[in-house]
């Protein structure tokens, strides 16, 4: 596929629509695809739980429909979780893991594609030594597929899995870069995504600059605090299943990030891959705006 902007191409993720997708299911993933039909983007984002199920059949008018709108599904939006406590558990998180990777494949998007990969729960009683050891382990079983299959393992500094009850564990920069230092490894990159730098107390463009190298691909975001609320106020509501009531996903472009720096920043380091939309929670005009704006940024690098 020929790149829609300098750096690369740009998907779109239904941040607005999780619920309606995962738990209630009162969207399939039919619909969606239809309603992102409607933006301009090159492709689009799945998650695990979008998919009623992983049979060939059902898979095959996933593809279908994609295809029917000349779009791909570059990038898939994991969670495996690392550090649970047991190896059995860790063993089944890896090997439930790999059928994402091979799910990246069938969808059969060109290079590069990625497969978001997590470290896992930032568990209470677990130290950073032995949290460190059992991430690095995990991902490492997982280059030989991730090579075989031709699909790049995306760490991203991440802030939480909405349907987590404990934020990441690597969310702090410097744990998160023990773990891509530890990982020497063409099919092993970073998800940069600026706004979770943000939530973890850090300048999303020093964040950048420290994994600048590794980036493979990006999550276009706007998170910000509900108006009056502080990062302490953000902490003591992270122990409880999903995001913090006062978390927004916001419209790209109204938050705090500085996408034109970022972007210039990308380019610099010669990136070129998959830009994801991550967008707020008021539906389908949000995310067109969204997409003008990002289109509109990048035509001016």
């Amino acid at each position: 596929m020929q790149a829609s902007t300098p750096l690369g191409n740009i998907a779109v993720f239904p941040k607005c629509y999780m619920d309606e997708l995962c738990v209630s299911k009162t969207m399939t993933l039919f619909d969606w695809i239809e309603q992102a039909a409607t933006l301009d983007v090159d492709g689009l984002e799945f998650y695990p739980s979008f998919f009623a199920s992983f049979e060939r059949p059902y898979l095959q008018a996933v593809r279908a429909a994609l295809q029917a709108h000349q779009l791909s599904m570059p990038m898939l939006c994991a969670s495996p979780d690392f550090t649970k406590p047991t190896a059995v558990e860790r063993d089944a998180e890896v090997e439930s893991y790999k059928r994402m990777i091979e799910l990246v494949d069938f969808f059969g998007a060109s290079s590069p594609r990625t497969c978001r990969i997590l470290s896992g729960q930032r568990r209470p009683g677990l130290s950073e030594e032995q949290g460190v050891e059992l991430v690095v382990e995990c991902i490492q079983r997982l280059l030989p597929v991730a090579q075989h299959y031709g699909v790049l393992l995306a760490i991203e500094n991440h802030y939480k899995d909405n349907y987590w009850t404990y934020p990441e564990f690597a969310q702090q920069l410097p744990v998160f870069q023990r773990i891509i230092q530890a990982i020497d490894s063409p099919w092993f990159g970073v998800n940069y995504d600026p706004s979770n730098a943000l939530l973890a107390g850090d300048d999303p463009l020093a964040v950048l600059d420290a994994v600048l190298t590794r980036v493979v691909s990006m999550h276009a975001s706007d998170r910000r605090l509900r108006e009056g609320s502080t990062l302490a106020d953000l902490r003591s509501q992270e122990e409880s299943i999903g995001y913090a009531a006062i978390l927004n996903h916001g419209e790209i472009g109204t938050g705090l990030n500085d996408f034109s720096a970022i972007f210039h920043r990308l380019q610099s380091a010669g990136f070129h891959g998959w830009i994801s939309i991550e967008d707020g929670i008021n539906g389908l005009p949000e995310l067109q705006r969204s997409v003008q704006y990002l289109r509109g940024t990048l035509a001016q690098m």
